[in-house]
């Protein structure tokens, strides 16, 4: 599974290599002279419990962009995830995206005892995104797991957006994630040993379609750098996730999840 797990390395090669940063700077690393941007902030939400529960909980996810300074971005979602921008021309960007992902275990609920814990760790890979229409930004990103999980996940969305004031804007948009066979054993998987323990049935999941929504924000520009906002998303589990014992026979396939956010932008130079 060399080649598999090569994949990340390849896609950064190519970000790193493409024709875009050649002309951004001279030498191999010339790219990074220049003028930066580092948008930091947190996430507070009302979530499932964990992927596939029925059971909800409050928590916090931070929010981190990094980037060099070109054309004004125009448009930004709490779900992109940590992201280092690489190319940008206003129209196009692509570089490095990133997720932290938290420990999951059967002290956490009892919906999990039984089966075996899920270690923390992240994803790694890249993602672009493209306007189609001056109004409308698709976004994609493939990652894959580290230490967590050894599987992929992608997940691509589109957002329309619209200002109702210059400060205010409104947006919203499908959603549609997919994951590979080891994402789905981690997370969806039981075993005979689980099995046992647990008492869920033994479940062996292939990869597919994971979860399809709908996803819409209200954000207002507080300040030139700070922004505030408020954001609801339902995601109905599909495939592999939901055909698993642990969502049929103890959590839900529909996922509601609401919540604020913030984020503060700093530019600086290198």
């Amino acid at each position: 599974m060399r080649s598999v797990r090569a994949i990340p390395v390849v896609l950064a090669a190519f970000i790193f290599g493409g024709p875009g940063l050649a002309e951004a700077g001279e030498g191999a690393f010339g790219w990074m002279s220049g003028d930066w941007y580092l948008t930091v902030g947190a996430t507070g939400l009302v979530a499932p419990d964990f992927e596939g529960s029925k059971s909800y909980i409050l928590s916090a996810q931070p929010i981190i962009l990094l980037g060099k300074v070109g054309p004004a971005a125009r448009f930004t979602s709490r779900n992109d995830n940590i992201s280092l921008g690489l190319i940008d021309d206003g129209g196009f960007s692509a570089g490095l995206a990133g997720k932290i992902l938290f420990s999951r275990d059967g002290d956490d609920t009892d919906e999990l005892r039984g089966l075996d814990p899920v270690r923390w760790g992240g994803e790694a890979g890249g993602f672009f995104e493209f306007y189609p229409l001056d109004w409308l930004r698709a976004r994609a990103e493939l990652r894959h797991g580290i230490r967590a999980h050894s599987g992929f996940v992608a997940d691509i969305a589109a957002d329309a957006f619209y200002d109702v004031t210059p400060d205010v804007r409104i947006s919203g948009g499908p959603r549609v994630s997919f994951a590979s066979s080891d994402y789905f054993d981690a997370y969806y998987g039981v075993d005979a040993e689980e099995a046992v323990a647990s008492g869920l049935s033994q479940y062996r999941p292939g990869g597919g379609v994971k979860s399809a929504g709908l996803g819409g924000a209200v954000t207002w520009k507080v300040t030139e750098p700070m922004t505030a906002s408020l954001f609801g998303e339902y995601s109905r589990l599909m495939g592999p996730a939901a055909d698993s014992s642990l969502v049929k026979e103890r959590g839900s396939r529909d996922q509601f999840m609401i919540g604020v956010s913030t984020t503060y932008r700093f530019d600086f130079s290198m």
